[in-house]
């Protein structure tokens, strides 16, 4: 079971971390807005010579890739009982906090500024999915 979690813990951060990233790959918003870390595609697909289009359709289907991963993840977390989901859920929170208070620090007071309005617009979006997925759900019992 232990192993389990920990596998699920980790399945469950990455596609976190990586929603979390924004656009250009990097957290001081520089650089070409390609999509999946530019840095990371770029090794990935360096010779491959991609057209925009193939990067475009490529960066799609890694995108979907992360949501169904997502997905399977929730399936599996909510066969957990609700203690086990709940000490989860708060070691990721504090996984994740220590990890950006490890980055800010090692960032300029500029870059701080950034970071924390990028963190905060991050906090925002989340608050705004999990309202929006709290009313698809309502509406989804209604026309039950």
């Amino acid at each position: 079971m232990r192993k389990t979690l920990t596998a699920l813990l980790l399945t469950l951060t990455l596609p976190t971390l990586a929603m979390a990233m924004p656009e250009g790959g990097s957290y001081h918003g520089g650089g070409h807005h390609g999509g999946h870390g530019d840095k990371h595609g770029s090794r990935m697909f360096k010779d491959l010579d991609l057209s925009k289009e193939q990067h475009r359709e490529i960066r799609k289907l890694m995108g979907d890739q992360m949501k169904s991963r997502h997905e399977i993840n929730q399936r599996y977390l909510e066969k957990l009982p609700a203690a086990e989901q709940k000490a989860m859920q708060d070691e990721l929170k504090a996984s994740r906090d220590k990890q950006h208070s490890a980055i800010r620090n090692l960032l300029k007071p500029e870059q701080q500024k950034a970071f924390d309005e990028h963190q905060k617009n991050m906090q925002e979006r989340r608050a705004e999915r999990a309202a929006f997925n709290a009313w698809k759900a309502e509406q989804a019992a209604k026309a039950e």
